[in-house]
């Protein structure tokens, strides 16, 4: 990923994406619900490349979420697997390119097999330059954000934090995403229009980009249609725009 989307205002420094709709890309083909998380993962393939490709630095997909955990054992299992084979695969790629990998959510929840694989992906990426690929594994912005405030009350409650400094900025950075700019631009696909748990704090001020595209559909050019209308958008943050 290159510096030079810093430099670019028009395009996002970060992008965060909810990849909805794997169940029902393969339903309308008479698949498995597992074969539409496979060609679910080739779509992220293909955008974690081409966010390289356009210079954007920071790249957060939402995996799999702590609702997720109420699907089937089987569809579970399938994901898992799924996951284990993206990990092994992409290693390469990731360390080629300078990019490290990183997770949030409660990624002690998952199988043993995949967190020794994230486990190993995170290490071996963590001198990455060029950006960074986060993955919401087992993950709920409720959930985190009550950790982080219970990390505050701890905190106080040993005497090592006054209550009266605590604003944004202090809970900013008991976040599991403390280090990365929040999201530009969050894209969801599938025609669905919520945050579903997602990023709630650093999502304030994020512009949304919605398809009804399923998930396995999304490619690069329709990256570069949310891109395109990203530049267009006034980013005002609560201020007037002058001539």
């Amino acid at each position: 990923m290159s510096p030079a989307a810093d430099a670019d205002s028009r395009l996002p420094r970060h992008v965060a994406i909810v990849m909805d709709g794997n169940g029902r890309w393969a339903q309308q083909r008479g698949l498995p619900r597992s074969e539409g998380h496979r060609a679910g993962l080739a779509a992220v393939r293909r955008t974690v490349e081409a966010c390289r490709e356009l210079g954007i630095r920071h790249l957060t997909l939402y995996a799999f979420s702590t609702e997720n955990w109420k699907r089937p054992p089987g569809e579970i299992r399938a994901l898992m697997g799924l996951l284990r084979e993206f990990l092994d695969a992409r290693l390469g790629d990731l360390l080629r390119q300078g990019i490290r990998l990183h997770v949030i959510g409660q990624p002690e929840r998952l199988p043993h097999l995949v967190r020794v694989r994230l486990d190993r992906v995170v290490k071996q990426t963590a001198g990455g330059k060029e950006g960074t690929l986060t993955l919401a594994l087992s993950y709920g912005s409720r959930a985190e954000i009550a950790a982080a405030a219970r990390q505050l009350a701890e905190e106080a409650k040993a005497g090592t934090l006054d209550p009266r400094t605590i604003d944004e900025a202090t809970l900013a950075a008991r976040l599991q995403t403390a280090g990365l700019p929040d999201p530009d631009l969050v894209i969801r696909t599938a025609g669905e229009k919520r945050l579903s748990n997602f990023l709630l704090w650093q999502l304030s001020y994020a512009e949304f980009w919605f398809t009804d595209l399923c998930w396995p559909d999304f490619d690069r050019e329709t990256l570069h249609g949310a891109l395109a209308e990203f530049a267009r958008r006034q980013r005002r943050f609560g201020g007037v725009t002058h001539a």
